[in-house]
């Protein structure tokens, strides 16, 4: 019995994955049931009957915001004490894995302590040690610290991107199992949210001729000038939104949960807000979204629009 809690699928799917490794299991092998919608009655019926296929069969049981305290509108109401009840004497043949999509669970509920006394738990939340998750994603191929750090600085933080890049990178140099700086520049792809930041600090700089300079790179490669509009307008608005909460006293986490958006976003974006008066976001903001009005109604070209958007700082 397995219970997977926080906000990174991509941790909670690589330790299904391995549980159907271990287990050999096949995907026929697994029923999926998603707990704001099916109920518990459903769940323990199938999980008291048998495999006709193999020894084994898993229970995937998702959604599972009966675990927490965050319970939505709309959701059935659980027969909680039937899963109670089968907790003390589970089919030994059935595998259940409880995925609760949450930071944390309700630790006051007696089934969730229940949970944690019969089930394995673990906690799939950010990265802890980055350092150390980077090693695993490259294990077995020689890459220098540097080079790693590197990797990092340019897909980011988003564990599914540096997993996805990585493995484009392992796929790319398999025979030698060699990576280098020149082996990440021609084969990953830099995300733009790294490139508007650092177009966002030119801006708040400022610095006209970096900001178009690094306006024509992007262009250069490949990224369209209504798309930058786009990005540059919701880093600002999300700028904005950050400052406004913290002065709130929300802290980094509060924020990035209020906004659901990933805690590295948010961290970056306090530290923008502190080069920024609010009143100058809301002026960029403005200046932005005429600026789309334009281009798109033919009035301004959309290069040219945003070159003189950079020359008027």
């Amino acid at each position: 019995m397995y219970l997977f809690y926080g906000k990174e699928f991509l941790l909670i799917n690589r330790e299904i994955d391995k549980i159907k490794k271990e287990e050999h299991l096949d995907d026929v092998d697994i029923s999926k049931y998603n707990l704001e919608l099916d109920s518990l009655k459903d769940v323990i019926d199938d999980a008291q009957t048998v495999s006709f296929f193999h020894d084994k069969k898993a229970i995937l049981l998702e959604n599972c915001s009966f675990l927490t305290g965050n319970t939505k509108k709309n959701t059935i109401e659980q027969p909680i004490e039937l899963l109670e009840a089968y907790l003390e004497h589970p089919n030994p043949s059935t595998i259940m894995i409880f995925v609760v999509p949450n930071e944390k669970m309700d630790e006051r509920k007696k089934i969730v302590k229940l949970l944690k006394k019969k089930a394995t738990v673990k906690e799939c939340n950010g990265i802890q040690n980055m350092n150390h998750y980077l090693n695993q994603l490259f294990d077995g191929y020689v890459i220098s610290t540097p080079d790693m750090l590197f990797f990092k600085e340019r897909v980011g933080s988003d564990i599914a991107m540096l997993a996805q890049e990585a493995e484009k990178l392992k796929m790319a140099t398999i025979d030698t199992k060699k990576i280098d700086r020149d082996c990440i520049l021609s084969i990953t792809t830099k995300t733009i949210d790294l490139d508007i930041f650092a177009l966002i600090e030119a801006i708040v700089s400022k610095e006209k001729a970096k900001a178009l300079e690094m306006f024509d790179e992007m262009v250069k490669h490949g990224e369209e000038p209504i798309m930058i509009i786009i990005m540059l307008a919701n880093q600002f608005r999300i700028i904005y939104q950050a400052k406004e909460l913290y002065q709130k006293g929300y802290t980094e986490k509060d924020i990035a949960s209020t906004l659901s958006i990933h805690p590295f976003r948010i961290k970056k974006a306090l530290e923008k807000g502190r080069m920024f008066e609010s009143e100058m976001i809301l002026t960029y903001l403005n200046q932005l979204a005429d600026l789309d009005y334009q281009i798109k109604s033919g009035q301004m070209d959309k290069k040219l629009g945003l070159e003189l958007f950079f020359l008027g700082l």
